[in-house]
């Protein structure tokens, strides 16, 4: 079957399932959701034994370290996984619930009322959980997917889509509900997002190259963030262990995620501050790329950042730090290089906590706390689909709620217009 066939026969089982999915009641997909969860421990070591085929191919191919991460599914991975599916299945029923009602002079009972999408395509690279948030937060929404994986998680991808799809089926929910691409070829992508009769939103996830091939060719609406670009302001008014605290949290713990910080900006009168956090981050294995400032105030030897530095995503044990005069600096940096994803500013100053959480444009600033927070379950979400720095349908951590879109439903006795 080519490619075309094969994109094209995914689409069109999808289609055909989404009208039978929108009707299905809260409690079915709710048990569906619980049982692909279940079946997914119960064929974990299957579904590592498909993972490893992926991680060797990608030592062999000379993934980085931050992208083998993002590939390895353990034991603890896969349990984490199935957990969101069940946090899932308890949140709120999305579907059906009524956002607004009023009646009008003439008597017309009117109500805006949250009714699924229909079928969402999810486009994305090496993270193999994807392939079940993305079905999980669906079905729940009672949408239909069509899912088309990276080609550095193809066996982990088709293994856990077989998984949740066979047990989603034999809990009563239609064929072809959750519907995996079992190529990587780039036409499949150009294919997707060229189906709108099919395919109603396209939701690309993955580094920024995709996402600009998506955009740039889709006749589908998408919703998408283009890269993270997080950034950190240290304050005068820091608190020197906290600001320690937050700064390794937000590079080290994971740095190959679109949450973790890439630019530091630390005001010129916490020298301490600074010297703390660079001290901390050299010592986690942590590339520190300063300014002139930066590196004259550093009691460390550490590297100069370049112009185009402060634009890298680095998804790395990597760091841009600059220092700045003011609060209307680091403001006007933030702004010079954001993606309009994540912000924090760590402070005991109020006023300037406020100041920067009113003024930064992005879709989560943060006040004396980790940029990783960004995050749908973490929100209490369940799980994403993804980190949307769009400013219309959704912004923020995508979850079940917003893969809903609202019809008017309107109740009379007769009116006509005049």
């Amino acid at each position: 079957m080519s490619v075309q066939d094969q994109v094209l026969h995914a689409a069109q089982r999808a289609r055909a399932a989404s009208a039978k999915l929108r009707n299905l009641d809260a409690e079915t997909r709710e048990n569906a959701l619980r049982a692909m969860a279940e079946a997914l421990r119960e064929h974990a070591a299957a579904i590592q034994k498909e993972n490893e085929k992926d991680m060797q191919a990608g030592r062999k191919s000379g993934l980085s370290s931050a992208m083998l991460d993002r590939l390895l599914l353990t034991d603890e991975r896969i349990e984490d996984i199935a957990v969101a599916l069940e946090e899932i299945a308890d949140l709120p029923d999305p579907v059906g619930h009524v956002l607004k009602e009023w009646e009008i002079e003439n008597g017309l009972r009117i109500q805006r009322v949250a009714v699924p999408i229909g079928v969402i395509g999810i486009i994305y690279e090496s993270r193999p959980n994807v392939t079940a948030d993305a079905a999980g937060l669906c079905i729940k929404s009672g949408n239909a997917c069509v899912l088309r994986g990276g080609s550095e998680a193809i066996n982990s991808n088709l293994a856990i889509a077989s998984v949740l799809s066979k047990a989603a089926t034999e809990a009563g929910l239609p064929q072809g509900c959750i519907s995996m691409i079992p190529v990587t070829d780039r036409e499949a992508v150009q294919m997707m997002c060229r189906m709108p009769d099919l395919i109603d939103l396209i939701i690309p996830r993955g580094g920024e190259g995709l996402i600009r091939a998506v955009t740039e060719n889709a006749q589908v609406p998408v919703l998408k963030h283009y890269r993270g670009m997080t950034q950190i302001y240290v304050d005068e008014h820091a608190d020197l262990d906290l600001a320690v605290k937050l700064v390794h949290n937000a590079k080290v713990q994971r740095p190959g995620v679109c949450n973790a910080v890439e630019n530091l900006y630390v005001h010129a009168n916490a020298p301490e501050v600074l010297n703390a956090i660079i001290e901390d981050l050299l010592e986690a294995g942590v590339e520190v790329r300063g300014c002139p400032r930066t590196i004259e105030m550093a009691r460390a030897e550490i590297n100069e950042a370049t112009d185009e530095d402060f634009d890298t995503e680095y998804l790395d044990l990597i760091l841009s730090v600059m220092v700045v005069d003011s609060l209307d600096e680091a403001l006007e940096q933030i702004a010079a290089h954001s993606s309009g994803l994540t912000e924090a500013v760590i402070t005991e100053d109020e006023e300037v906590a406020e100041r920067f959480l009113r003024e930064v444009d992005s879709a989560a600033v943060y006040h004396n706390a980790s940029t990783r927070l960004t995050d749908g379950g973490v929100f209490g979400l369940g799980a994403e689909i993804g980190v949307s720095t769009d400013k219309i349908h959704a912004r923020g951590p995508v979850g079940a709620a917003e893969l809903t879109i609202y019809k008017y439903v309107c109740r009379g006795r007769g009116q006509i217009r005049t």
